[in-house]
C-alpha cells in the first residue's frame, strides 16, 4: 500500500526524532549517577538482584494483565472505537481504524495522551500534600496511569494488545519509555528489529525480561521525589503546601510526556510502517 504525502511528512518528523534520541550526549551528574547506582546493587548477591528484577517483571506483567481487562479500560476502547466512527461510521474494532488517515488517529491519541497528562499532574499534586497514603500509593498509580496510556496509544492505531505478542511489545514500549535517554536510542534499536522481524505472531518468543539496572533509575527518581516533597510538606502557603504539590505535579508530568511522546511516536512508526514505510 503506497503511502500519503501526510505519512511521508509524519515519517520525516519520526526520523527527526530518532535522530535527536542517537544523538543524546548524557552529561557528568548522569554518568556519576549511572556508576553510583551500579555500584550499590554490586554490594547484593546475584541471586538476589535476579530475584528482585524478576518480581519487578511479575508485578509489570500482572498489572498490566489487570489494567488491559478493567472495565475502565473496556469502556475507553469503546470511546476510541466511538471516536474513529466519526470518522468511519463503518468501524466495529479496534483492528478497523487502521483505515483512518494518520491525521484522525493522531486526533484520537492526542485526546487519550492529554487525558492522562492531567490524571499525571492530579496524581502528583495529590501525593505532593504530603499524606502517607498518598506518597505510598504514588509509584503504583503512575506504573498504572503510564502503562494505560501505552495500551491505549497502541489501539488507536488498531492494534489490539490482548494477545500475548502485543501485551509484550506494549510492555516493552513502556520499558524503553521509561529509561534514562541516554539508553533509549539501544532501546529503539531492539523494538525496530523485532518489528523488522514481525509476522502474524500470537505468542511472543522473545526475550521477556524487562526490570534491569538501567530501568531502576526511574523507580529512584520516583522516590527521591517523595523525598523532597516529605521535606517540604510543612512549607505552607494558607496551609496549602504548594511548593511539594508544585514538585510532584511537575515531576509526574515530565515523566508521563515522556512516556507518551515515545509510544506515540513508536506507534505512528508502527502504523506507517504497514503502509509501507521504510525502516528507520
Amino acid at each position: 500500500m503506497a503511502m500519503t504525502e501526510r505519512e511521508k511528512v509524519v515519517l520525516a518528523q519520526i526520523q527527526d526524532w530518532v535522530n535527536k534520541l542517537y544523538s543524546y550526549e548524557p552529561n557528568d551528574f548522569e554518568l556519576t549517577y549511572e556508576k553510583y547506582l551500579e555500584r550499590s546493587f554490586s554490594l547484593l548477591p546475584e541471586n538476589i538482584q535476579q530475584q528482585f528484577f524478576s518480581v519487578l517483571d511479575n508485578w509489570l506483567f500482572h498489572l498490566h494483565a489487570l489494567i488491559q481487562g478493567s472495565q475502565l479500560q473496556l469502556d475507553a476502547k469503546e470511546r476510541i472505537i466511538t471516536a474513529g466512527r466519526v470518522f468511519n461510521p463503518g468501524i466495529e474494532t479496534i483492528e478497523e481504524l487502521i483505515s483512518l488517515d494518520i491525521d484522525k488517529l493522531q486526533y484520537i491519541a492526542q485526546q487519550q495522551i492529554s487525558r492522562h497528562r492531567v490524571y499525571s499532574i492530579a496524581q502528583g499534586g495529590l501525593a505532593g500534600t504530603g499524606s502517607s497514603i498518598m506518597l505510598g500509593a504514588d509509584i503504583p498509580a503512575m506504573a498504572v496511569i503510564n502503562l494505560r496510556v501505552v495500551q491505549l496509544i497502541a489501539m488507536t492505531y488498531g492494534i489490539e494488545v490482548n494477545t500475548p505478542y502485543e501485551m509484550m511489545c506494549s510492555l516493552k514500549v513502556f520499558h524503553a519509555a521509561t529509561l534514562p535517554r541516554r539508553m533509549q536510542s539501544r532501546a529503539w534499536d531492539e523494538l525496530m528489529s523485532e518489528l523488522n522481524n514481525e509476522k502474524d505472531f500470537y505468542f511472543y518468543e522473545g526475550n521477556e525480561e524487562l526490570a534491569n539496572l538501567a530501568w531502576m533509575e526511574q523507580p529512584l527518581q520516583q522516590l527521591l521525589k517523595g523525598i523532597a516533597i516529605f521535606i517540604f510538606r510543612k512549607k505552607s502557603i494558607q496551609g496549602i503546601p504548594f511548593i511539594s504539590m508544585a514538585i510532584g505535579a511537575g515531576t509526574n508530568y515530565r515523566l508521563t510526556r515522556k512516556v507518551t511522546e515515545f509510544a506515540h511516536t513508536y506507534y505512528q512508526f508502527r502504523y506507517i510502517h504497514r503502509k509501507g514505510g521504510e525502516m528507520i
